[in-house]
């Protein structure tokens, strides 16, 4: 009974006229974000987090999530129609996407990705309900040490799971680390690693990483294309609905993918991008029926079943933020960041000192999804007519957008200039194949990470046996080493490597 009445109160906030409205406004930009090639949700929540200063907090966060599981939806459109992926996530829904579309059926193909994304994202949403209390009760038995621990078990985590080599993953992580350290050391008040520059007493701004890395990283990065990559599929979308043929090779892969994606979504470092690749991977594995398309000639399953894994996984991986304070990917480190901005520490107290919040969160994704289902299939033609506009004309305002909205937090000119050092940085990132995610998750969690250690260390009088005597926080830091253990072994490792290339 708790359950309902929890939802009953969170359907009681989500359903207030302004978190509607800001829910609407996350799922049209996710929307629209997710159909701009380029443009990524990394990129847009660290661009929209300077505006959320003036908002209250339960209509920040209820439009930055929305923009997160919106942008899942947006992306398949431009995978579909332009065999461009509009968001990371999509690259899988290209490859039959757009053979559909080539055949005349971009309008099933769409429904498919629609529907698929529909379901997986209402399921997700339940999974995320019901297993938040219990996942929370487990949570207030965490001490310091157990909080270093899952904090390590989480960057081995991302580690594991960063696409690319795992030693530039490493890299990425510890780069993060130390960028973190970067500052006044709360403990002695002296400042470290600031090389007598006195903007970096107080550290480096999350904001000023987050949208130099992911975003103008993007922007010089798709700059250096030409555009005449940019193809436009300008046929008209007709027939959306998919016939009995399809929907009965569509259900059983939206299952499996709603299945894994709910899975993947949870784990650290997981998130949409791995569970769009992992489901399309299931589905090539699975026997194909008599008169079924090839995979890669078309086939409506490698549209379901990554679109369903990737809404999915963007939904569960809401779970360890909420109720554990770590972030499992780059776009919940976001979330970290805007739960900072308002003052509301993420972790566990957040579902008893702000059960508002919590719970209208929550709420606020089924009502989110069922908005993008009533947005998306209506609203095609406007976005493939968008997606005709030139890149030349959409990068100088999103520059612009991006330096008011940085200059706006400290008013400071030299964040300006940093978020365009680190917009370079992140563009060497990607000419080296550098995943950054793995970055930010290092940034985010390096001060937690030393904070929880000196506490435990204080607590044990120096003793470090108390991360090994601790029953919870032992279990955590022996699966870390067993994924490490696992991960070096060959098989894995090229098992591991071949799940991130498609032909």
């Amino acid at each position: 009974m708790d359950l309902f009445d929890n939802l009953a109160l969170g359907f009681g906030v989500a359903f207030t006229f302004q978190n509607l409205i800001y829910a609407f406004i996350g799922c049209l930009l996710g929307t629209l974000i997710g159909v701009l090639p380029g443009v990524g949700p990394v990129a847009t929540i660290a661009m929209l987090l300077p505006a959320t200063y003036a908002l209250p907090p339960i209509a920040a966060l209820i439009m930055l999530a929305g923009i997160y599981y919106g942008a899942q939806y947006g992306g398949s459109t431009t995978a579909i129609l332009v065999n461009l992926p509009g968001e990371a996530s999509s690259v899988v829904t290209m490859i039959d996407g757009y053979q559909m579309a080539r055949k005349g059926r971009a309008g099933p193909a769409l429904a498919a990705a629609g529907m698929g994304s529909f379901f997986a994202g209402c399921i997700g949403t339940l999974i995320l309900a019901a297993f938040a209390a219990p996942l929370t009760e487990v949570a207030f038995k965490f001490g310091p040490a157990e909080y270093f621990s899952l904090m390590v078990l989480g960057l081995i985590g991302a580690v594991v799971l960063a696409s690319g080599s795992l030693i530039k993953a490493v890299g990425m992580i510890v780069l993060g680390l130390l960028m973190g350290l970067i500052g006044t050391d709360v403990n002695s008040g002296v400042a470290r690693y600031s090389f007598d520059i006195p903007e970096l007493t107080d550290g480096i701004g999350f904001i000023v990483i987050a949208m130099g890395v992911f975003g103008y990283g993007e922007i010089i990065s798709n700059l250096s294309k030409p555009d005449e990559e940019r193809e436009v599929f300008t046929a008209k979308v007709t027939g959306l609905m998919p016939t009995a043929e399809d929907f009965k090779r569509m259900v059983p892969a939206v299952l499996r993918g709603t299945a894994l994606g709910s899975a993947l979504g949870i784990l650290p470092g997981g998130g949409a991008l791995l569970a769009a690749f992992a489901a399309y991977t299931i589905e090539k594995k699975t026997q194909i029926k008599p008169g079924e398309v090839p995979f890669g000639q078309g086939n409506i399953r490698g549209v379901a079943a990554p679109e369903s894994a990737n809404n999915a996984a963007s939904q569960t991986s809401f779970i360890p933020l909420l109720t554990l304070g770590i972030p499992p990917n780059a776009v919940m480190a976001l979330m970290v960041g805007a739960m900072t901005i308002h003052n509301i520490q993420p972790g566990p107290q957040v579902m008893t000192s702000n059960p508002e919040l919590f719970w209208g969160l929550i709420a606020s994704m089924w009502i989110g999804n069922a908005m993008l289902i009533i947005l998306n299939l209506p609203l095609i033609g406007i976005w493939i007519k968008l997606l005709s506009v030139p890149y030349r004309w959409l990068f100088p305002a999103i520059v612009l957008f991006c330096a008011i909205g940085v200059y706006s937090t400290n008013n400071n000119t030299w964040d300006i200039w940093m978020v365009a050092m680190f917009g370079v940085i992140g563009y060497t990132f990607i000419k080296l194949g550098m995943e950054p995610a793995p970055l930010l998750l290092g940034f985010i969690l390096g001060p937690m990470m030393e904070e929880n250690l000196r506490r435990a260390m204080l607590l044990s009088r120096g003793d470090w046996s108390v991360f090994v005597t601790r029953p919870l926080s032992a279990s955590l830091l022996a699966v870390a080493l067993l994924l490490l253990i696992i991960v070096t072994l060959p098989s894995i490792k090229s098992k591991r490597e071949e799940a991130f290339v498609e032909d």
